[in-house]
This record gives C-alpha cells, structure tokens and sequence, in this order.
C-alpha cells in the first residue's frame, strides 16, 4: 500500500508535466515557426520477489516471476520538428522554410542561434534582423533607398537600387538530429551535443528545403490534437489521485483491525 502511494504520486507529477507541454503548445498555437513539443514518460524499477525462470526442481522453472513496478516518471519532451501551415503576408523580408533547414542568426554573446522564424526586418544600419535585433547570417544588407528585393525559392537574393543590382545567395543549417536543440527561447535553438554538428547547404538542393518569400510558417501546434491530450491527461490524473484514495482506505483498514 505504501509502494501504490508513491507508484501514483509518481503517477501524478507525470501527467503534470504532460499538461504543463501542452499548455505550453497550446500558449504558441500562434508563434511563427514555433514547433510543439511531444512529452515521454518510462517505467521505474521493478521489486522482484519471484524471477522468471527460477528452477524448482525436477528441472521444473518458474514461467513468470513477481514483478511489481514503483510508478513512471518524465524521460524527454521532444520537439517535433514538421512543418507548419504558410500564411501569405507579402512582406519582402517575409521568409518561410518548405521543408528543412534553419536561418542562422548571431547572438548577442557573439554565438550563433537557429530559428524558423523568417519574419525579418532591416536595421537603422540595414541590416537583416530578427524580431529581437539579432543579425541573419549570410543575409546581405539592404541599403537605403532601395528599389526592389527578391528572393527566389532557391535563396537567390536581388537587391535593385538606383546604381544596379547585387545578387547573393542564402545558406540554411540543418542538424542530424533536431530535437537536441537547445531551445533558449524567442524563437530560437541552441546547437547542443545531442543535436549534432550543423552542416550548412543551398536551399532546395541535397534534401534542404525551399524559402518561400512573402510568407511565414505557422505554428505546427493542432488545437484540437492538444485538448484530446489534455483531457487524456486529466483523466490519468484523475485515476492516479484515486489510487492514492483507495490505498489511503486501504491503510486505515488495516490500523483498526485491533478495535
């Protein structure tokens, strides 16, 4: 009874955690390029009494043992990494990723971060920024009094201005595994040991995907996905709260047995 106490409380801080991911999705339903995170639990150990395949003589073994488990806990909240829906914005600093591949931008502490988030914007100085003032890297400048800017799907960047034009091309990054990202928030991950090294390609060639200008990519996260999970989390809470209350009754069966 006390091993079910701590198996549900277990139990309990599990299925908080799982709801603390979905309102978390939830909350960004509406972030550009913001991708959900999907929550794994695991068993605990398990306290054997019997073991499967113990002889009992005459060359006789147990088929199956005693096993009894102490509950679960969180193992990894993944970020899963599919695309989002685009929304046409026609903003000409506007970029959206058709498939793999992150803008690399510079941090203020002179690192470099990686973001799906293409809503960029120019600086006082011309500069392609993020949001947050943090400069697109390989994102050529965009000088006063220009005309025109195009970006093809194969990251082709035309900047016309009244003396010409300049053309340069942009690069994205990838990682071999993108759920080690470290995510720092503000729209950006951190490369980690987990995730790999980056490796940098053109868009829309050897699997990277294509940018798309005048558009963003939406969140991945699905309401209606997120408040299946939450109300299956909530009943998993509900069960585990009753386990609790059942070996509680249980105890105080056994205190009275002497009255």
């Amino acid at each position: 009874m006390i091993r079910a106490l701590y198996s549900s409380a277990s139990g309990l801080q599990a299925q908080q955690n799982n709801l603390d991911v979905i309102a978390n999705n939830l909350a960004n339903v509406n972030t550009t390029g913001f991708k959900k995170s999907k929550i794994e639990f695991q068993d605990l150990l398990y306290q054997a009494t019997r073991m499967a395949g113990s002889e009992q003589g005459a060359g006789n073994a147990l088929p199956a043992g005693v096993e009894v488990g102490h509950g679960t806990r969180t193992v990894a909240t993944a970020r899963v990494f599919t695309n989002g829906e685009m929304s046409q914005t026609g903003e000409k600093l506007d970029l959206a990723i058709m498939g793999d591949g992150f803008f690399e931008v510079s941090l203020p502490d002179g690192t470099r971060g990686y973001t799906r988030d293409g809503g960029f914007k120019t600086s006082s100085a011309g500069t392609v920024v993020t949001s947050d003032g943090y400069n697109v890297t390989g994102f050529p400048a965009v000088p006063s009094g220009t005309t025109g800017v195009t970006i093809a799907n194969n990251g082709q960047v035309t900047i016309a201005t009244a003396g010409g034009t300049q053309t340069s091309r942009l690069q994205l990054t990838r990682f071999p595994n993108p759920s080690g990202l470290t995510a720092i928030g503000r729209n950006v991950y951190r490369e980690s040991v987990a995730s790999g090294a980056p490796e940098t390609g053109q868009p829309g060639e050897n699997g990277f995907g294509e940018v798309n200008q005048g558009s963003l990519e939406l969140s991945n996260v699905k309401v209606v996905e997120e408040m299946v999970n939450m109300i299956i989390a909530q009943r998993a809470y509900e069960v585990n709260t009753k386990a609790i209350s059942a070996a509680d009754e249980m105890m105080q069966q056994s205190n009275n047995l002497k009255r």
